[in-house]
């Protein structure tokens, strides 16, 4: 399979670019900067130079079987970059995978109230910005997940993706390793389970 990852250069998105050449899959990294991004050393990972605030210059993803958003908000960004990225993804005619973050729109108060307070707090201006990217993803046909808290670690054996309808509330802060998560999103490119929706991408088997 052919994986293109935009968004690659960030925490997540270096490792669903590691993961896909582990699995053996052919990867494209949508990137910035191409002169300052390391790919992976094993396997063939080929860079394009991709801004989504730059429309007219965005790669063709013609020769790509999906692609997985990682993109998110870096320091210095100016507000509207999701948006950009979203309205890019939703006019490719490609399968889409998309990161989310559990809290913002749809999944307000999914993680619970103590995890909601801390989203507000400490991400609270991005919010509504993530909610809109998210709606124009779905409306797009894009898989969305909304990923809760994401910690260092390894990749859980127990992964699984809840749609979120189905997602359990939790009374403590839920959170998931950015491996699990990036596994989990590989796990719904090779073997698509869902359509235009949001899942969850938990570490364990809840």
């Amino acid at each position: 399979m052919r994986v293109a990852v935009l968004g690659a250069t960030g925490k997540v998105g270096r490792l669903i670019v590691e993961q896909a050449v582990e699995r053996g899959h052919e990867v494209v990294a949508l990137v910035r900067s191409p002169q300052a991004y390391a790919p992976p050393g094993q396997g063939a990972v080929e860079v394009r130079q991709a801004d989504v605030t730059k429309p007219e210059s965005f790669p063709g993803l013609g020769d790509v079987d999906v692609v997985i958003s990682a993109l998110g908000i870096s320091t210095g960004d100016e507000p509207g970059t999701l948006l950009s990225g979203a309205k890019m993804l939703a006019g490719l005619p490609v399968r889409t995978l998309a990161l989310g973050a559990l809290g913002s729109g749809t999944s307000a108060g999914a993680g619970g109230g103590m995890y909601q307070a801390i989203m507000k707090m400490v991400i609270g201006r991005q919010l509504p910005e993530k909610a809109a990217a998210d709606t124009i993803a779905l409306n797009g046909g894009a898989t969305v997940f909304h990923a809760p808290d994401l910690q260092v670690g390894g990749i859980s054996p127990g992964r699984r993706n809840i749609p979120l309808e189905k997602y359990p509330k939790p009374f403590w802060p839920p959170r998931v390793s950015r491996a699990t998560a990036a596994a989990l999103m590989l796990d719904e490119a090779e073997r698509p389970t869902h359509g235009a929706t949001i899942l969850v991408p938990v570490g364990n088997a809840r």
